[in-house]
């Protein structure tokens, strides 16, 4: 049965001259799992917000869009709030109270419940989740996956038969990430609704999806299920092929004959039937000995003075034309640890001791914070204001070019899509020309063929000598691109080490590879590695 159908959909924003949707067809069946992928920019998130009116951003649309067989347009604001839900990217901007149990009733007050029919639905929604533990908390309390999931369940309370999703994951860490795409998968298969998501992170989306559509320049490229996008982009030669979970990109990287694997377990499965030769060893190579350029050592910081203690005795080195990623857990610490190195913050005991003469500069895990302009264009300007024209203008061609924004510079910033954003705000940094950079989830909202011309931007500045520390919840990026890792847990680095020596001893901070791997060979780090062994070409 036909839940959702666009028809020859087109969509173009105000003054911009090539359409943000172009001809869009999709049909969307009811509780159908459906996964919108594609590099950022490429009209995902305008695509979603049409199928709730309220929310669709002003411009021209032309074409049809219809919600059970009736023109989405005549939905009232009462049917769109009750039967389609929408949680966004940022878990900070869709709550609006100040207590969970709150939260949970704000959309049932809206809609003029009673008292008794709030009541009865809060509280099974609390338990469907499973978060009556902390029911009465202040929201404040919570990390970003538990602010997430709270979303989440206060758009299910009005029971939406649609549920409508846009980079929900892309703030989470890793086992947070994964807990809430579980309970989303719980919800589609459960409760029967019908889930429309779009993701960069597609690792652990695509093996729970039915079907993924795949977006170019704002039209439907390929549709189908993981197995079949996967066959596409690959005979395609598609871009987008890298962006997809390790278990496919391996598979069609060896044209196997077999059904594709979607998860680490078929995978594994997969792999035993093979002839693989085990004792292969990679090489971890030693780090260079440069000069330390900054350094923490038994720093401790709490936000007030009776408050708990965020840093505990946390010590860190950075040395010259080094990049250290910092994972873990949303909440341990390590936005903290940037703020108190950049300034923001001081400790109450402890040292940090940067070298003489070196800047350093932030690129915050929030990108909008740090434009003030009407558009891009005068934000880049202002950093480079002192330069004469001649200067500035040679300045800003090569950080246009660098960072790929010469189709963004007369935009707005608020109108750019999240790895956009990302692009511009790193930009602007890089135009303070840094000696330290810190980097607050630098890839957050990136397609996966910026993250690798990205990673090329850092091992740049790295060759100059720029020192680079890198907190990200990307376990697949860190591990191919650092030179160190570390583990943040409970306000210090629990364990440190190069990326193969670091992962190989993980179980759930470690790569898809790795996983895979697992007791086969665990020297095994990147999706390369494993094909390596299969192809007996390991090192």
């Amino acid at each position: 049965m036909e839940k959702i159908k666009i028809e020859n959909l087109s969509f173009s924003y105000p003054n911009v001259e090539t359409p943000a949707l172009c001809n869009v067809n999709l049909l969307v069946n009811e509780g159908e799992f459906i996964t919108i992928c594609g590099k950022s920019g490429c009209g995902k998130t305008t695509l979603i917000r049409q199928l709730k009116p309220i929310m669709a951003p002003y411009g021209e649309r032309t074409g049809e869009i219809y919600f059970d067989g009736k023109e989405i347009d005549d939905l009232s604001q009462r049917e769109q709030v009750e039967k389609i839900g929408f949680v966004f990217q940022n878990p900070d901007s869709q709550i609006v109270t100040d207590k969970v149990w709150h939260e949970l009733a704000f959309g049932l007050e809206s809609l003029s419940c009673s008292t008794e029919e709030i009541r009865a639905k809060v509280s099974e929604m609390a338990s469907f989740f499973g978060i009556q533990n902390w029911f009465y908390k202040s929201v404040y309390e919570l990390s970003g996956g538990q602010k997430q999931l709270l979303n989440l369940a206060s758009v299910m309370v009005c029971s939406p038969s649609v549920l409508i999703l846009d980079e929900p994951t892309s703030q989470l860490d890793p086992v947070s990430a994964q807990n809430f795409l579980g309970m989303v998968s719980k919800i589609n298969r459960e409760l029967g609704v019908t889930v429309i998501i779009t993701e960069h992170r597609l690792e652990d989306v695509l093996p729970i999806s039915d079907r993924v559509a795949v977006m170019d320049k704002g039209c439907i490229y390929a549709d189908g299920t993981p197995q079949e996008i996967g066959r596409i982009l690959k005979e395609n030669e598609h871009e987008m092929f890298s962006a997809l979970p390790t278990p496919i990109r391996i598979f069609y990287s060896i044209e196997d004959s077999d059904k594709c694997p979607l998860t680490v377990r078929d995978a594994r499965r997969w792999i035993s039937d093979k002839k693989i030769k085990n004792d292969a060893l990679f090489s971890c190579e030693n780090l260079e000995k440069n000069e330390k350029v900054l350094e923490l050592k038994d720093v401790w910081f709490r936000y007030e003075k009776k408050s708990d203690d965020i840093l505990k005795n946390m010590s860190l080195t950075l040395s010259s034309g080094e990049i250290f990623a910092l994972l873990g857990g949303n909440g341990s610490g390590k936005t903290t640890a940037l703020s108190v190195i950049i300034g923001n913050f001081k400790q109450y005991r402890g040292k940090k001791n940067v070298k003489p003469g070196k800047k350093i500069c932030m690129l915050s895990q929030n990108s909008l914070d740090l434009f003030v302009k009407n558009t891009v264009i005068e934000d880049l300007r202002e950093v480079i204001s002192e330069y004469g024209e001649e200067e500035k203008r040679d300045i800003l061609d090569k950080i246009i070019k660098f960072c790929e924004l010469e189709n963004l510079l007369d935009k707005h910033p608020y109108d750019l899509s999240g790895g956009e954003q990302q692009r511009a705000a790193l930009a602007k940094v890089l135009l303070a020309k840094p000696d330290i950079l810190l980097l607050d989830e630098p890839t957050k909202g990136m397609d996966a063929l910026f993250k690798q011309k990205f990673a090329k931007m850092l091992c740049q500045l790295k060759s100059k000598g720029v020192s680079i520390l890198l907190v990200s919840h990307d376990i697949e990026f860190c591990a191919k691109y650092a030179d160190r890792c570390g583990l943040f847990f409970d306000g210090f680095i629990t364990s440190e080490g190069r990326p193969r020596e670091f992962f190989s001893k993980k179980n759930f901070y470690t790569t898809s590879a790795n996983r895979i791997m697992r007791g086969i060979n665990d020297d095994v780090l990147l999706d390369t590695d494993v094909i390596k062994l299969i192809n007996g070409e390991g090192e």
